[in-house]
């Protein structure tokens, strides 16, 4: 199992202590220090859509000039924005049982390890 995201996002220290506290063990895949593969990207644009993942709502995005927004309008333009910024990406991104879970909420991560 694997955890990926950026440590100091919010909703990514929300999911790290939701996992500890109910004793999962997960690593951790930090997207600044450790970068973003290409191969794992479309991977996960496979089973999720890039449109999941490309994240529209937050601070990194408000900060892109307006031609780099409207280069992400496809998949190709996504992939490559996500590549360059991958604080773009929404997170965290949870690889559990072969599977891929974008974003956290105590209720989802119930119902992905039951109870």
């Amino acid at each position: 199992m694997k955890l990926y995201g950026i440590p100091n996002c919010t909703t990514v220290r929300k999911a790290r202590a939701w996992l500890a506290a109910h004793g999962h063990d997960v690593a951790f895949h930090d997207f600044k220090k450790d970068g973003v593969d290409a191969a794992w990207l479309r991977e996960l644009i496979r089973e999720t859509g890039w449109q999941a993942l490309l994240n529209t709502r937050g601070t990194t995005w408000r900060t892109l000039a307006d031609a780099d927004k409207a280069a992400a309008d496809n998949e190709a333009g996504a992939i490559a924005l996500m590549l360059a910024q991958p604080s773009v990406i929404k997170r965290p991104v949870l690889e559990h049982a072969g599977r891929y879970h974008v974003g956290f909420s105590e209720d989802q991560y119930h119902a992905i390890f039951g109870g």
